[in-house]
């Protein structure tokens, strides 16, 4: 089991930046990859991006590319999302989650991240979001 505790939302005039924070407890040497998924309301859950623990490999969702940068900071097993050049359409409730791994949640019950149609991570721990308003 991992705990996962997000920071750093809140609003901004587009055009801004804000970093947001995701800091982890529990078993997180079993933690394969971090990510970031964000969900406005009446919309799907979107994958953000997400980083690989080991090598640092990342990956991006389309509408971010360019824009966002993710990290971190494995001796403080947090991980990090850096929002730049902000829009309107940024705006939702990020949520921050963790894959140890396969078969470390129910079949069926995780949910992945796709690069280019191919899933890179199947997620099933989450934190409790924090929300990001960036206003026209």
């Amino acid at each position: 089991q991992v705990q996962l505790a997000e920071s750093g939302g809140g609003s901004v005039q587009a055009g801004g930046s804000l970093r947001l924070s995701c800091a982890a407890s529990g078993a997180t040497s079993s933690v394969n990859s971090m990510g970031w998924f964000r969900q406005a309301p009446g919309k799907e859950r979107e994958g953000v991006a997400v980083i690989y623990v080991s090598g640092g490999t990342t990956y991006y969702g389309d509408s971010v590319q360019g824009r966002f940068t993710i990290s971190r900071d494995n001796a403080k097993n947090t991980v990090y999302l850096q929002m730049n050049s902000l829009k309107p359409e940024d705006t939702a409730m990020y949520y921050c989650a963790a894959d140890l791994g396969p078969y470390s949640v129910p079949p069926g019950t995780g949910f992945n991240f796709y690069s280019r149609g191919i899933p890179v991570a199947e997620f099933g721990y989450w934190g409790q979001g924090t929300q990001v308003t960036v206003a026209s």
